[in-house]
């Protein structure tokens, strides 16, 4: 089962720098991400995500191979590749891996226009080294689903990082 994480910061630069960080930790072993989101608030009011995965090139790529395999088998190449990735980016463009992005953009529609929320889904990882790497960058805990305990101990060690960066806060709801 995996945990999801959800971190305000200041401005899309901090959390890509967190999220960057995270990668890093991964290369050592010290977590496992399922997906890394961020989501970004606008002036305007609109939320964009900033997704590791686009789904449409990677179908549109996949049913390329696939389009062009059958078409060789059935000696029109050409077509088959055409087919292949009309239906691989139509499939990619539907499909949705990790976090839910409505959820995503319904969460971050709750934060201040030009702050960023980065959403991690993490499949496991060391907690203490991990928050050791990524304290100092400050933030707000918006959403986990972590139990009580570790929570506040993240919400803790985020709250001491920054103490003269005021801490992004929710937009009020109306």
């Amino acid at each position: 089962m995996s945990d999801l994480v959800v971190i305000v910061y200041p401005s899309e630069e901090k959390a890509e720098e967190v999220r960057q960080r995270l990668f890093k930790l991964q290369k050592e072993y010290l977590i496992t991400i399922n997906d890394a989101v961020i989501a970004v608030k606008t002036e305007a009011g609109a939320v964009k995500l900033n997704q590791l995965v686009n789904t449409t090139a990677v179908g549109a790529a996949s049913g390329s191979f696939w389009g062009l395999l059958i078409g060789v088998l059935f000696l029109n190449p050409i077509i088959g590749v055409a087919l292949g990735a009309a239906s691989g980016a139509l499939g990619g463009a539907l499909s949705d891996f990790g976090i839910n992005d409505n959820f995503m953009k319904e969460l971050a529609a709750s934060i201040q226009p030009g702050n960023a929320a980065l959403f991690v889904l993490i499949k496991n990882m060391t907690a203490d080294k991990v928050l050791n790497e990524i304290k100092d960058a400050g933030g707000t805990v918006l959403k986990t689903s972590l139990d009580e305990t570790k929570e506040q101990v993240l919400r803790d060690a985020l709250a001491k990082a920054a103490p003269t960066e005021a801490p992004p806060q929710p937009a009020p709801s109306a």
